[in-house]
């Protein structure tokens, strides 16, 4: 059984058990957090998609973490203008306990 869950903007395809990263979610550790927002619902291959998907996706939040620095470098050649900036991705640790 899996399903397809809009979390923050962003799609994903969950199984019961799974453990993922999504972009950062307000709540402490150890919060459960509902995803009511489900796309499609995959029951021993009956599938469920649109409107017709009466389900939610329950989870746990696992940590909080920063993802790998990304560097963005800009320069305009013969006119000594460069810029080195960066930043980290907030991510949220999560694990999927249940899809009802």
């Amino acid at each position: 059984m899996f399903a397809v869950v809009k979390i923050a903007g962003q799609q994903f395809k969950v199984q019961k058990d799974q453990s993922l990263y999504v972009p950062q979610l307000s709540g402490n550790v150890g919060d459960k957090v509902e995803f009511a927002e489900v796309l499609l619902v995959d029951q021993d291959g009956s599938l469920s998609v649109g409107s017709a998907v009466k389900a939610i996706v329950k989870a746990e939040i696992i940590g909080h973490i920063q993802g790998d620095k990304v560097i963005a470098f800009k320069m305009k050649r013969r006119k000594g203008f460069r810029k080195k900036i960066g930043h980290r991705t907030h991510y949220t640790q999560i694990k999927i306990s249940d899809i009802a």
